[in-house]
């Protein structure tokens, strides 16, 4: 049995924004989390406040390498 976090949704909240904010999960994860949630898109885009989401583990996303910041003037 996989792991699962679990989301609740604040007011306004849409999907999208919670698995940024509190994952930092980008769009391509909606599909699987839409799938381990069956009845999810039956709330609207906004969600309502208190909506428990369950999220399937996913793998922490890959992080690019940064650059130091270089300025003209110090």
């Amino acid at each position: 049995m996989a792991a699962v976090s679990t989301l609740t949704a604040k007011s306004g909240d849409k999907l999208d924004l919670m698995l940024w904010r509190d994952l930092g999960l980008g769009p391509e994860h909606l599909t699987r989390v839409m799938d381990a949630n069956p009845g999810l898109a039956d709330l609207g885009a906004i969600l309502p406040l208190g909506t428990v989401v369950n999220v399937p583990t996913i793998a922490a996303p890959q992080t690019t390498p940064t650059r130091p910041l270089i300025q003209l003037w110090s």
